[in-house]
């Protein structure tokens, strides 16, 4: 993460777990990110209505699945137990400073002291501070953060985190322990932790 900087790149996506599955398994059959950029384009594999909206979205879906090993490919596509839901949440905190700190210090926290519920001045207080922090987060426009406070709230709702949009009530994710032990085996504990999960 420290390599990372902040991005409002997150405004032009979403959870996209459907896509993220199609070029995940694009690249198990041993398809290029040139390859699977076209396929997925000439097919139109995500059934859009535009093409842009496809563009758009496949950098960063093809990112996330570079960034994860064949191993949790796999778990991604049998997807037992809900296993897509996490791992793919863990790909967009890995790519994303920004999603990763929110999760960290506003999800994690709210969980871990049993605060049921998530608040608009949550996120407003994260984003002020963050722009105290950082001038990239600062020279970003009011629309900007309008945007990406969304997508975050998009994000959270469609992995099932927050249970109800209009109250903010918060659901804690259950990680199947396979998934749970072979991400600790990778040293990735602090995503674990950011999803709200107790680790000594």
């Amino acid at each position: 993460m420290k390599n990372i900087n902040y991005s409002a790149k997150l405004t032009g996506e979403s959870f996209l777990l459907y896509e993220f599955k199609i070029v995940a398994n694009l690249k198990k059959e041993g398809f290029s990110d040139k390859e699977i950029r076209k396929r997925v384009l000439e097919e139109n594999l995500f059934q859009y209505k535009f093409k842009s909206s496809i563009s758009r979205r496949l950098s960063p879906l093809i990112k996330r699945v570079n960034s994860i090993d064949d191993n949790l490919i796999n778990m991604l596509l049998e997807d037992p137990l809900g296993y897509g839901v996490i791992i793919n949440l863990y790909t967009i905190m890995k790519n994303d400073k920004l999603f990763f700190e929110f999760m960290d210090e506003v999800i994690r926290e709210k969980i871990e002291y049993n605060y049921g519920f998530i608040e608009k001045k949550d996120i407003n207080v994260f984003f002020t501070s963050k722009a105290e922090q950082s001038e990239i987060v600062a020279g970003w426009s009011e629309q900007t953060i309008a945007k990406l406070k969304q997508v975050i709230f998009k994000i959270l709702s469609e992995a099932g985190m927050i249970e109800d949009v209009k109250t903010g009530k918060l659901n804690k994710l259950l990680i199947p322990i396979e998934l749970k032990e072979y991400l600790l085996s990778m040293g990735e504990k602090q995503y674990i932790k950011a999803m709200g999960e107790y680790i000594e």
